[in-house]
């Protein structure tokens, strides 16, 4: 499947960047091989992007909340009439297995949009009872020109995330995906674009400091909604503060799962499985990849946690019988693999599964890596306390639940969490010590539209996926209060 040149999306027009030039999308599953263009787009741009939106901001503000949610919910529709369409570019470009990750990515994609087109007439204020002679309301209105930037590994989806909440809030919206997965970018813009106003929504492609750093600077786009690593976050951040403009930071993590000795089961190990997100190559925020096990159950769990895994295929991420496909381009690969070097020469620790990726054979044409386990891992090695990015997962063994909850909480991220027991009271007291903004209890799977998302300290600030995360990140309050008496 070749996607071929695209263009990307100013003012309801398809164009291309201002000196004609694209950047190449390759295929993780083929080395070399590339799959698409798209424009390379710079600082000119983006401006005239922006200035598209801010124009249409004026007409677009004064849609009624309820009127914005029906087209939400029309595009919402659309999208998934085209769901395999789309789970088949992400699967191209990103390489993760149609199956387990891109086809379900899609369907989420169309989600979205129909929760918040669902809740969009909750976009409201309140009165506030100042007596007989005063009335007194606050109303939520949309904040301007949104800079919206998105990763690579999911790509659809956080794209879906920007475009609706920001535009059913009555923002309009420039959005730039990765350069490194763009195409299902595009595609789902293309769909919006046939149901909203041009301007409204824009998208521009090209790399982070030619194209994401002009438009988190531009003096017109006043709210910035950031997905990504930690690093291009602080810079985000920094661009914000130049201008005073409210900032949304979802940075990653490296997210805990407790297990304690009440939960040796398979069905506690199928759970830890789908929360490390071995089948999206580990390639997620929200990956649970410190697994602190109970030591009474330390080497029984592993032991079925290592089968589990030897179970998987690993390949062409477009294969219908695929469970786990390709690590994104080969500086995370090599990124990945130099992780597990440093894991492999730690002393005392034990490689129980994957390492290094083969040199020969069929998964060494793409940037393929085996799930990989180690064990005996102190809390305080890099390969435990930096976010890998990758299909790595490391346990460590606790006695006390003191303990366990301690350790948890020595990392400077705080995204998720994931809790394995059969004591609801000793889960929650557990859950509610713990310093992450999102905590699972019992079960490992991904956000659900309508649950606030987000996370504590340098996993970033200010929350996402529902309504109050709208409300919250993509609106303004204004109180009015009116003198009855004058």
């Amino acid at each position: 499947m070749d996607v071929g040149r695209q263009l990307m999306l100013i003012n309801g027009q398809w164009v291309e960047s201002s000196d004609g030039e694209f950047i190449p999308v390759e295929n993780p599953s083929r080395k070399g091989s590339i799959i698409g263009e798209v424009p390379r787009s710079r600082a000119v741009d983006v401006d005239r992007a922006v200035r598209a939106a801010a124009k249409a901001f004026e007409d677009w503000k004064r849609v009624s909340p309820r009127e914005r949610g029906k087209l939400m919910i029309k595009m919402g529709e659309a999208l998934e009439v085209k769901a395999n369409e789309i789970a088949r570019i992400i699967a191209l470009e990103t390489g993760n297995a149609i199956r387990t990750q891109s086809r379900p990515e899609a369907m989420l994609t169309a989600d979205i949009f129909r929760y918040f087109g669902g809740v969009a007439s909750e976009i409201k204020g309140e009165t506030i009872p100042l007596g007989e002679n005063h009335l007194s309301y606050s109303r939520r209105e949309p904040i301007g020109v949104v800079g919206g930037i998105v990763p690579w590994n999911s790509p659809a989806g956080l794209a879906a995330l920007k475009i609706a909440m920001a535009i059913t809030a009555g923002n309009t919206l420039v959005l730039k995906p990765s350069s490194e997965a763009p195409l299902a970018v595009l595609r789902v813009a293309e769909i919006c674009s046939e149901i909203l106003p041009p301007g409204t929504l824009n998208v521009v492609t090209g790399t982070g400091s030619e194209c994401g750093i002009p438009l988190a600077r531009h003096p017109l786009v006043r709210k910035l909604s950031f997905t990504g690593s930690h690093e291009i976050g602080k810079t985000i951040m920094e661009a914000a503060a130049e201008r005073i403009v409210p900032v949304t930071l979802e940075l990653g993590g490296k997210s805990p799962q407790i297990v304690f000795p009440d939960a040796d089961e398979l069905q506690v190990v199928d759970g830890v499985f789908l929360a490390m997100r071995f089948t999206r190559q580990g390639q997620s925020c929200t990956a649970g990849s410190r697994l602190f096990l109970h030591e009474s159950i330390y080497d029984s769990f592993l032991e079925k946690l290592v089968k589990k895994l030897k179970n998987l295929k690993i390949g062409d991420p477009l294969d219908e019988s695929t469970d786990m496909g390709a690590l994104i381009n080969r500086t995370q690969f090599e990124k990945v693999c130099s992780y597990v070097e440093d894991g492999i020469r730690q002393k005392g620790a034990r490689l129980l599964a994957g390492g290094l990726p083969p040199k020969e054979g069929p998964l060494s044409q793409g940037y393929f890596m085996e799930p990989t386990v180690f064990s005996n891992v102190d809390n305080d090695w890099r390969i435990a306390r930096e976010e890998i990015f990758g299909p790595v997962l490391v346990a460590i063994p606790w006695n006390e639940e003191e303990e366990a909850i301690r350790m948890a909480n020595e990392s400077h991220y705080g995204l998720a969490a994931f809790i394995w027991t059969h004591d609801i009271g000793k889960a929650l007291r557990t859950a509610h010590r713990i310093e992450s903004g999102w905590v699972q209890i019992n079960q490992g799977v991904g956000i659900v539209p309508g649950q606030s998302y987000g996370g504590f300290k340098q996993s970033g600030f200010g929350r996402e996926y529902s309504l109050e995360g709208m409300l919250e990140s993509f609106t303004q309050r204004k109180s009015i209060t009116v003198n009855l008496q004058f």
